[in-house]
């Protein structure tokens, strides 16, 4: 559904996604890749990249302020491995602890 004039999810992910890959395919082998956006442009190319159909892209639920979702890619595509993250997990690198 367009709201309030702007784009659908659908157009949103298609224009993101293909950006997101080809970042991804230029980093280095063990290179991370940090995707700044709004939350709902950062579910529907979450939804994309795992393939969802567009219709169940709701069901992964908006990011809060200041968190993230984190995607790995193996062998078969895509996997989710965290969303709506808001801590970071022990231990973090650079502590001198």
């Amino acid at each position: 559904m367009r709201r309030g004039g702007g784009e659908l999810e659908t157009e949103v992910a298609d224009r993101a996604a293909p950006v997101v890959l080809a970042a991804a395919d230029a980093l280095p082998d063990g290179g991370t890749l940090v995707v700044a956006s709004h939350g709902g442009a950062i579910r529907v190319t979450i939804g994309r990249l795992l393939g969802l159909a567009p219709h169940t892209w709701e069901s992964l639920g908006g990011l809060s302020n200041c968190c993230w979702s984190v995607l790995g890619e193996g062998a078969r595509g895509w996997r989710l491995m965290e969303h709506n993250a808001g801590t970071l997990p022990e231990p973090v690198l650079g502590d001198d602890d």
